[in-house]
């Protein structure tokens, strides 16, 4: 696994794991969207009823993630914290737009002092995601035994890059598991046996393996639901079928396709998984939450490299 960059240039904040909010506050109201431009007001009320108290003519990038008793994120929790008492918080790492003016282009250094003003009278549920002080190797050497997801390395003269890998925000995993495009899914009697998942490279979406862990019979009718609409009778992975010596247990070859139902990739969701086996497909896959975050467009093999934001 690749090293975090060292060096006084470079600023170094948690990994969070949750949806990637952005906080727009202007003429006297509160917009709080989703990286597909979804509204998020009504589904975290407590949220945006403090940012009411920021100031006007801003506009902030963040994290909204449920914390565990231990304080740590958890983005399984944060999938059912309609039905739970684990507090949701809206972490802010970034300030894009300042009394009414873009400052997107100014070094980050100088942005997180401004987003220090910002937020100076702040109140629960809203953070800053402070910066980290220590080594690469301490800060993960610490991330790990705290089982937090991962580590964000951000040069302090970089400029707001949403989404785009410049090397200027370089990401560090620490577990194994990241977003995957349900492509399909094995019919059964409680819905389906499994998920075909993969992940975009370029244009071509390629199947990395089938998910059978991490549900109850309730998640699969909620999930079963989602699928109305998106089927089709195309299989939309790239590298199908396989050939049977593909994998351990059953490859997808194309006799065993016929037994798959295939879906528009447009559905997201988290996996975990122990590893990638040599042949680029998950070990020990399980299901963690639908992502309503992130466009399928988005999904890439993640690695830790530079990457546009958390």
């Amino acid at each position: 696994m690749a090293e975090l960059p060292a060096g006084d240039d470079w600023q170094y904040e948690i990994k969070l794991d949750g949806y990637r909010a952005l906080a727009i506050r202007q003429k006297g109201d509160v917009d709080l969207l989703s990286r597909r431009n979804n509204s998020l007001n009504s589904r975290f009320p407590q949220i945006r009823k403090a940012l009411e108290q920021l100031e006007d003519g801003i506009i902030v990038d963040g994290e909204v993630v449920a914390l565990d008793e231990k304080g740590r994120p958890s983005f399984n929790l944060l999938q059912n914290h309609r039905t739970g008492n684990y507090p949701v918080v809206y972490y802010v790492f970034d300030l894009l737009a300042w009394r009414g003016r873009s400052i997107v282009d100014v070094p980050l250094e100088t942005r997180r002092k401004a987003l220090d003003e910002v937020l100076a009278d702040a109140r629960e549920p809203i953070r800053l995601s402070s910066a980290l002080a220590g080594s690469p190797s301490v800060l993960i050497a610490a991330a790990t035994e705290q089982g937090l997801e991962g580590l964000i390395a951000k040069r302090t003269n970089s400029r707001y890059e949403s989404g785009r890998r410049s090397g200027a925000w370089v990401k560090y995993k620490i577990d194994k598991g990241q977003e995957l495009v349900i492509g399909g899914y094995k019919p059964a009697a409680s819905g389906f046996e499994n998920l075909a998942v993969g992940y975009y490279e370029g244009d071509r979406l390629m199947f990395v393996g089938k998910v059978k862990n991490g549900f109850v019979p309730a998640l699969k009718r909620d999930i079963m639901a989602r699928f109305k609409g998106l089927e089709t009778n195309a299989c939309p992975f790239d590298n199908l079928p396989e050939p049977k010596n593909a994998r351990r247990g059953e490859a997808l070859t194309a006799e065993a396709m016929k037994k798959y139902r295939w879906l528009k990739p447009e559905l997201v969701a988290q996996i975990g998984f122990t590893d990638w086996t040599e042949a680029n497909h998950l070990r020990h896959s399980r299901f963690i939450g639908l992502r309503d975050d992130k466009p399928a467009r988005d999904v890439v093999h993640e690695k830790p490299v530079a990457a546009g934001g958390s």
